[in-house]
């Protein structure tokens, strides 16, 4: 019985050691939205795919869909965001991201828009000087809650929510109406 191979980008949000050598992965993917995959052996000091599938990974996957769940075949690593921050503030926004989008983005439905958003608040994060990562965080959380429906767009962020990339680069605070947004989706998600 043949199975249908998926090549996508993801990121890996977290890992989880299963059996002897095995581990699980949460992959935010392009394609396919939040997905749980198994890579066989790759525990081993001799397995390929070991440093490719780091937490915090950006990489290009290939997911086989079989009888008991996603399984992980080729990888390809581009960079891991965590390791290439500069500071222990950009560490901290990375960690922060990667803990909202394990928080409210559950399934297997593909968000293309919201992966991109992830890819350039990630990387410029991993960049950027400490002064505007908190900034950089809101703001990616505001989109994101806006494109998963936790919010609805008000006049006075709504050019943020706009499909631009500058607004990771705009180093201002969010509005109080965006902030009590946040925390409004926050408090009634109950995730």
């Amino acid at each position: 019985m043949a199975y249908l191979t998926y090549t996508t980008e993801a990121l890996v949000c977290g890992s989880r050691d299963t059996n002897t050598s095995d581990r699980s992965f949460l992959l935010f993917t392009r394609d396919a939205g939040m997905v749980w995959a198994t890579a066989r052996s790759v525990r081993e000091e001799r397995s390929k795919q070991r440093y490719a599938l780091q937490d915090f990974s950006f990489i290009r996957v290939s997911l086989v869909r079989g009888k008991s769940g996603w399984r992980v075949g080729s990888v390809q690593n581009e960079v891991n965001v965590f390791s290439i921050a500069r500071t222990r503030e950009a560490r901290a926004g990375v960690l922060r991201i990667v803990k909202l989008l394990r928080q409210f983005v559950q399934g297997e439905e593909p968000h293309p828009a919201l992966y991109a958003d992830v890819y350039t608040a990630l990387t410029y994060i991993a960049d950027e000087a400490h002064e505007h990562i908190a900034y950089i965080a809101d703001r990616f959380s505001v989109r994101m809650l806006y494109k998963l429906g936790y919010i609805a767009a008000e006049p006075t962020f709504a050019p943020l929510l706009e499909e631009e990339s500058e607004w990771v680069r705009d180093g201002k605070a969010l509005p109080d109406s965006a902030q009590r947004a946040i925390a409004h989706a926050l408090s009634v998600s109950h995730l």
